[in-house]
Formats: C-alpha cells, structure tokens, sequence
C-alpha cells in the first residue's frame, strides 16, 4: 500500500515530501527509541487532495502515508499500537471505522475517534495519527 514513493529517512526523522512538512516545519514521523510516531497525514497526496467527498477512501489514503513512514521507519503494520483519527462529520464515523477495520482489523490497536471542526483544507474529511513499537 505504497502512497508516496518519495519518503525517505534521515536519522531519525522520516520525511514524505508533503508540502506542509517543510512549510510549517515537521517531519512525517519520528523515530524515538522502539517507537514511530507518525504526525497526522490525511488523502492529500503529492499536493492534491485524493477522494473528494469519500471518507473511506481519504481513510484509506490516510492510513497508507501513515503506513508508508511506519515501513520507512523499518517497523510494519503490525507493530502499530495505536491509531487517532479525526473526522469532521459525524456520519463519516462509519467510514472511516470500516477502513480502519479493513486496514488494522487483525492488528487491533488502541483507537480514538474524534470530531473535530475542521482540518487544514475543507476538502479533507478525515486526518490520521499512528504511533508504532517495535518489541
């Protein structure tokens, strides 16, 4: 589930190429310890925003960049132990969960769903944040 080929790892830091990375000054994940953590990554992919109006499938996008700095970090899907997402629709829950569940359903992570008002464009429904462990 490859979303965005550009990411690369530098010390501890793991960089995808976003836009907003280098404008507001963070990286896609960092590496600390046993732990990736993994800032919010939403459907916007190479600087356009995938799935307009499907909130499974910007959770799916979502999930995937969060995925790509996971494996770039050397860690899998199975070492994710927590997922936060963030919607900004209540009827988006259903989506969003059925991603989460095609995409960590044998995994099971420690999970928060969370309304929030909005995100950076209006286009985004949903945001996700992963945090890894590798034992």
């Amino acid at each position: 589930m490859r979303h965005n080929a550009s990411s690369h790892r530098s010390g501890s830091r793991v960089f995808s190429g976003g836009v907003w990375e280098e404008r507001y000054g963070y990286a896609r994940a960092v590496v600390a310890g046993p732990w990736v953590i993994v800032s919010g990554c939403t459907a916007a992919v190479g600087g356009e925003v995938k799935h307009v109006g499907d909130a499974y499938r910007q959770s799916l996008t979502a999930f995937g960049v969060a995925l790509d700095a996971i494996e770039t970090a050397g860690l899998s899907r199975r070492d994710v132990v927590r997922v936060r997402y963030f919607v900004v629709d209540d009827r988006h829950y259903d989506e969003v969960g059925r991603a989460h569940a095609e995409t960590f359903g044998e995994v099971r992570p420690a999970c928060t769903g969370v309304r929030v008002a909005g995100l950076i464009d209006p286009r985004m429904l949903v945001e996700a944040e992963l945090e890894a462990y590798r034992e």
